[in-house]
């Protein structure tokens, strides 16, 4: 009895053993393929399958397109997600892109007035001023010196003319007082004659 399970066992083995490395040799549709073809027997011009050969062949085809169906599917929504992923980081590379390009643009450039200048165009604006104010500056005080030296020769002038005034109404003073007193000594004279 022994013997007899021992043989069974060891048929067993070999059979799937065998089955296993018929199944491994099948993997592919090509071979299934190749396997029914060469295994079917010829009856004139005709090749003659076994039902099950090609049930089996059928089934094992189905379900490598249903597999490979799923696989695409798959793929797929894979490619779409990846789709809609793409589409989004190059509307955020784009708003990026622009958002660095005002940055850029605020970096390189200065507020004035509420407008946004260039920092070449600010400097330009800032010497040209700084150039006119100085130039106003120089005309005013070459204005001012021309002005202060005008004045004090206008101050000197009207010192010396109220100095001539001065000497002027101390001889008019006397001669007036000359005139009065020989008025008065006149006067003097006709009351004593």
């Amino acid at each position: 009895m022994k013997r007899t399970i021992t043989c069974l066992l060891v048929s067993l083995c070999c059979i799937l053993y065998l089955s296993a490395q018929e199944a491994s040799n099948q993997n592919s549709l090509e071979d299934q393929f190749t396997d029914v073809i060469d295994k079917s027997n010829s009856y004139q011009d005709f090749k003659v399958i076994k039902k099950v050969k090609i049930n089996r062949l059928k089934q094992n085809v189905l379900d490598s397109v249903a597999s490979l169906e799923s696989r695409i599917d798959t793929l797929s929504g894979h490619i779409a997600s990846q789709d809609s992923e793409i589409s989004s980081l190059n509307q955020t590379l784009e708003s990026t892109k622009s958002e660095l390009a005002t940055s850029r643009e605020k970096e390189d450039g200065i507020f004035l007035f509420g407008m946004l200048l260039s920092k070449s165009t600010y400097n330009t604006i800032l010497w040209s001023v700084i150039g006119i104010l100085l130039l106003l500056l120089i005309v005013f005080i070459m204005r001012y010196r021309t002005s202060n030296s005008v004045t004090r020769s206008a101050n000197a002038k009207l010192a010396e003319v109220e100095a001539e005034f001065e000497g002027h109404r101390q001889r008019s003073l006397e001669r007036e007082q000359q005139i009065r007193r020989k008025l008065q000594d006149e006067l003097n004279k006709q009351k004593k004659a």
